[in-house]
């Protein structure tokens, strides 16, 4: 009885300590078990002559104390229960085992709120055996190490229910050497930890200047455009600011046979740089002047440099999909040579088209 009492008031003297951790979750832990043990010998062994009624029911109490969330040590006190059998000797034994422990336990949290445990102790056991209902009672103390593993729940920061385990080895008897058993436990363990976790302490929000990363006057939280030159006029969103410029290119001169207006294989080279070049431009367009030398009648020089101009505007339209409203085309006879005179040179390079491209492309406007 004065042992028991002895036990109890150890295991509560740890709640002061406990009781100090107010605002944080403490090292601290308390808890209970209850479960079925099973002796070994046992009846499933069949070295007993009869089986008796036994009783499984195991109990524990303990306290903690954890060095982080992974480790710490358990100290506490168990009762195993008792089983009963008669022996060959036709006597019936009913045995049991209770005492202190100590021993290390890891847990390895795995998912939200659940973990597992593993323990490793030795227990200061007390072995009885009320043998013939108590007519020739003996008992003897040992120590016994023990093993365990688990799966916790857990319900709070502070309340956790453990599917536990354990392995109990060397129960013996060593007195007259009748007894030596181990035993196999499974229960259920609540336990409790004290305090609880401080709050996250509140910062105040410190106001910082808005960022302006390239310099256009556009702070980065209306910013649409990183990057943009810092010379560059921008909108608000911070993007550059465009004008149209419009563009004129000659883009050189088509030659033609004597009283011809038949465009030379060898020219289809250039109508299609010009046809490349509208349709990488698609706002261009493009004026085609066709011209004659001066022989003949100018009357027909005139019909004949238009039939000029027309095949080469033809030829971009149908043949390079150039649209109709983007071309445009004109003769004007003789009347802008490039050589004056009527000498086969100034003939040769007065048969001709020119091509004049406008294009419209953006430029950004600069501060």
């Amino acid at each position: 009885m004065m042992n028991n009492t002895f036990k109890a008031i150890l295991l509560t003297s740890m709640l002061p300590f406990a009781a100090n951790a107010a605002q944080e979750l403490s090292p601290w832990y308390v808890g209970g078990g209850l479960g079925i043990n099973n002796y070994e010998p046992n009846c499933d062994q069949k070295t007993m002559k009869v089986c008796g009624e036994d009783d499984p029911y195991a109990w524990d109490v303990f306290g903690g104390y954890l060095f982080n969330d992974y480790f710490g040590v358990e100290l506490g006190y168990r009762d195993l229960g008792r089983a009963q059998w008669i022996d060959y000797s036709d006597k019936l034994n009913d045995v049991g085992a209770h005492g202190m422990t100590l021993g290390l336990v890891g847990f390895w949290p795995f998912a939200d709120k659940w973990s597992l445990s593993a323990e490793a102790g030795a227990m200061n056991y007390l072995l009885s055996n009320n043998k013939q209902w108590g007519s020739e009672y003996y008992s003897d103390r040992g120590v016994a190490p023990y093993v365990g593993a688990g799966i916790g729940y857990n319900f709070t920061e502070n309340l956790k229910l453990q599917a536990k385990y354990r392995r109990y080895e060397n129960l013996d008897e060593d007195k007259w050497n009748t007894l030596e058993m181990e035993s196999n436990y499974w229960g259920l363990e609540l336990s409790y930890r004290f305090g609880r976790t401080a709050p996250a302490a509140v910062v105040a929000p410190v106001a910082v200047a808005p960022k302006d990363s390239d310099n256009d006057g556009v702070t980065d939280d209306k910013d649409q455009c990183a990057d943009t030159p810092s010379n560059h006029q921008v909108d608000s969103s911070g993007c550059t600011i465009y004008k149209e410029v419009t563009e004129k290119r000659d883009v050189g001169s088509i030659l033609f046979a004597n009283n011809s207006s038949v465009v030379k294989k060898e020219s289809y080279e250039r109508i299609e740089k010009l046809a490349n070049y509208m349709n990488q431009h698609p706002r261009s367009t493009v004026a085609i002047s066709g011209h004659a030398s001066n022989v003949g009648n100018p009357e027909y020089n005139m019909d004949l440099s238009e039939r000029r101009a027309a095949a080469v505007a033809e030829i971009l339209v149908n043949t390079y999909g150039i649209s109709k409203d983007r071309v445009t085309s004109k003769g004007y006879g003789v009347t802008q040579p490039v050589i004056e005179g009527n000498s086969a040179e100034a003939n040769k390079a007065n048969r001709r088209i020119e091509a004049y491209v406008t294009g419209i492309h953006k430029e950004a406007l600069i501060k």
